[in-house]
């Protein structure tokens, strides 16, 4: 299990984070929703330093995850941020393989089970037929899957993803998820930022809601609808619509 134990972050004297401590499920998708600036990315960022925590500690397991080597980390959590300023000029295949680092040695001499692996998330994924286009030439979506599969390819227990539907249409979100839902029955633990309520909701075994640098509240998405929590930091409503697949919320 990760777990947050009273971990803040604060830059030049500003808090950005505020005494966090939530632990996330085993084989969970955990989705963290809030207003913009709340700290939503900063908390996920701590996993991979980009983020300095500054006071607490962050465990798997109740190992100190921030002590442990790079490669290790990599091998627990895989990591995909939200930003990408720098696009590799790459075939899709080597930028996929690059999942693979944290297992290789000093010759970067990849094993028959890494290029299984690789080509296990390349068709998971659905992006084997663009092996070797470079990323760089591809529509925001596709690459997006490519950027996906490299994590994959990391074989970690705990998927971490900022923003992971930004550049998705309404086909390839719908994909995504139920690519999540897959690894969730595998037995994955994601954790997700999402900016669509409805879409977190509909998703998530828990939801994380972040205010002002805290977290306000957690639970299933029907405690956090009942408890009127939603309503009262996003300052929205919703209305409820339900048929055979479930129920769907729209917030006004």
């Amino acid at each position: 299990m990760l777990s947050y134990k009273h971990v803040s972050v604060s830059v030049s004297g500003t808090h950005i984070l505020e005494d966090i401590s939530i632990d996330f499920n085993d084989g969970n998708i955990t989705t963290i929703v809030g207003p913009n600036g709340c700290g939503k990315t900063t908390l996920l960022s701590c996993l991979n330093s980009s983020a300095k925590v500054t006071a607490g500690n962050i465990c798997i397991n109740d190992i100190d995850f921030l002590k442990l080597p790079l490669k290790e980390r990599a091998r627990e959590v895989a990591f995909l941020p939200q930003i990408r300023t720098v696009i590799p000029v790459l075939p899709v295949r080597t930028l996929v393989e690059h999942g693979r680092f944290p297992y290789l040695g000093f010759t970067r001499r990849k094993s028959k089970e890494d290029i299984d692996i690789v080509n296990q998330s390349m068709d998971f994924t659905h992006v084997t037929a663009y092996s070797e286009q470079n990323a760089d030439t591809l529509s925001g979506g596709i690459r997006q899957r490519v950027f996906f599969s490299m994590i994959l390819a990391q074989d970690s227990q705990i998927i971490v993803m900022d923003e992971p539907v930004t550049y998705l249409d309404l086909e390839g979100k719908r994909n995504f998820f139920n690519m999540l839902k897959k690894l969730r029955q595998s037995g994955k633990t994601i954790i997700l930022v999402l900016h669509e309520l409805s879409d977190a909701i509909r998703i998530s075994d828990n939801i994380v809601i972040m205010n002002d640098r805290k977290i306000v509240a957690h639970g299933t998405p029907d405690e956090c609808i009942s408890s009127h929590i939603i309503e009262d930091v996003f300052h929205t409503t919703y209305k409820k619509f339900s048929d055979e697949d479930g129920d769907y919320y729209i917030f006004l």
